[in-house]
């Protein structure tokens, strides 16, 4: 069943409030990951339960516990668990959306300021941190509950939420309270029919996309350190074990240029691609040109196009990503640094499962490093991790979901499994033993985690309609 016209309509004549709605998201600095911006977190986190609460949504702030971090004991950000309806006739869905976000300066490249929604009126995008990763799809559901109480229509389903201010790192706590929720008697989790999470993208800036998989991820932090201060290389360069030496020397010891990684048994159990799957991989409206068109550069680790969608989303993947304690400023700096961390992290498939590469990777490190022959010292600390995830795309979740992408946007969707980790996905697959569907919203270059993180407008109205419609057709699909 299509979304009635007077919702669609609805949200074409509201986009200027629903975007106001979205620059009021942005402007709260919602970094998880910064402790300076903890409250900020805190923040987001009451005016969401605010705005959910103006629309009929009965909300509760679950406590999630302490977190280390910085030398400091923080209390983790509570998550916001809601629900409204409760119709034993209707479908029950639960919604899953994270509030916080990367951190972002000016300085790192941006245009704009990041934390405050700038809306290009030719382009139609509109930019700023959270824009698409995850605060735009968050306002998407917003922006339907708000049409439904407007216009008093009731809505096809049952919802329940569950909103976080942990994802990108690590959704610390959350795994902890699902498992823990589901084994009560009066779960908040209760009768829940499948799950449905948008946070994530299109493959291009063209085709709308459902998601089935997804990767894991291991975290890693390589510290070496050697003298017990920094130093002056004029007068000890050369004459003791450099910390940054080694550490330069370990992470190239960590994958090839085109992306192979030389980690002993890190690919045991991943089985080769078949004619059929090379096929599917082949029919997705993707190419060497769109990779390369998003991350601006003539890059891509080969010309073939399954191969490279493959490196995408199919295959584990090895990137470093940044070195702590080094001189990074401009002009010179004659210092040797004390101590230095580099990190990296894996992203896993299936069968991986984050412990044991864990421990192949510190068997291998320990064994690399002392092949060096250095009088430094070595610490391999694991930040965090993740189960890679792979759901059942024939389910009457997507068939649902597959119909709202053809009634909103006139085309069939492509089906994809993608390259990032959200680590809350097997989690609720797992312990509520149900479907979960990856809805996006944004498209493949909205550059999330990166500068100028962008929503195209477009994307935000349609996919409002698209999150509305994906109710409805949920509400058709399942009828007895």
């Amino acid at each position: 069943m299509a979304a009635p016209k007077q919702f669609l309509d609805y949200v074409d004549a509201n986009t200027d409030a629903f975007i106001h709605r979205l620059s009021e998201a942005v402007a709260i600095p919602s970094i998880s990951g910064d402790a300076k911006r903890r409250e900020d977190v805190m923040k987001m986190g009451r005016w969401l339960e605010a705005e959910l609460n103006k629309f009929g949504v009965k909300t509760e702030q679950i406590p999630l516990g302490k977190q280390h971090t910085e030398g400091q004991v923080l209390d983790l950000p509570p998550a916001i668990v809601g629900r409204i309806g409760d119709d034993p006739k209707k479908k029950t869905i639960l919604i899953y959306g994270h509030f916080d976000v990367q951190p972002a300066e000016v300085s790192d490249g941006w245009n704009t300021e990041p934390f405050q929604l700038v809306v290009d009126e030719k382009s139609g995008r509109m930019f700023g941190r959270g824009s698409t990763d995850d605060k735009g799809p968050i306002m998407g559901w917003l922006n339907v509950l708000e049409a439904h109480h407007k216009l008093g229509l009731s809505l096809p389903v049952n919802l329940r939420f569950c909103f976080e201010g942990m994802e990108e790192s690590g959704s610390e706590g959350l795994d902890e309270f699902i498992a823990s929720e589901v084994k009560k008697e009066n779960s908040r989790f209760k009768g829940i029919d499948a799950v449905c999470i948008s946070d994530n993208y299109w493959l291009n800036d063209r085709t709308p996309a459902l998601t089935y998989g997804l990767r894991g991820l291991t975290y890693f932090n390589v510290i070496v350190s050697g003298p017990g201060a920094d130093l002056h290389s004029g007068s000890f360069g050369g004459s003791v074990h450099e910390p940054m030496t080694a550490l330069i020397a370990l992470l190239g010891k960590l994958v090839t240029q085109d992306g192979r990684i030389l980690i002993p048994g890190v690919y045991d159990g991943i089985s080769t691609a078949d004619e059929s799957e090379l096929e599917l991989y082949q029919k997705l409206d993707f190419s060497v040109a769109d990779l390369e068109a998003a991350v601006g550069g003539k890059i891509a680790v080969s010309d073939d196009k399954p191969t490279v969608i493959m490196a995408r989303m199919r295959n584990p993947s090895l990137s470093i990503h940044g070195i702590e304690g080094a001189f990074s400023g401009v002009g010179a700096k004659t210092v040797i640094p004390a101590t230095v961390g580099g990190k990296f992290s894996i992203r896993l498939v299936p069968p991986q499962k984050p412990d044991d590469i864990r421990a192949k990777v510190e068997k291998y490190l320990e064994a690399e490093f002392a092949k060096l022959n250095t009088k430094c010292k070595l610490k391999v600390e694991y930040l965090h991790g993740g189960i890679p995830w792979v759901a059942d795309h024939r389910h009457w979740n997507y068939e649902a979901a597959k119909r709202a992408t053809e009634s909103v946007y006139l085309k069939s969707p492509d089906f994809t499994r993608e390259g990032g980790s959200i680590p809350v996905t097997l989690s609720f697959a797992e312990h509520l033993g149900v479907n979960v569907l990856l809805l996006p919203m944004g498209r493949g270059n909205d550059g999330a985690h990166s500068t100028n993180e962008k929503l195209d407008k477009s994307n935000y109205i349609q996919g409002t309609k698209l999150l509305g419609s994906y109710l409805y057709e949920v509400g058709e699909i399942t009828k007895a």
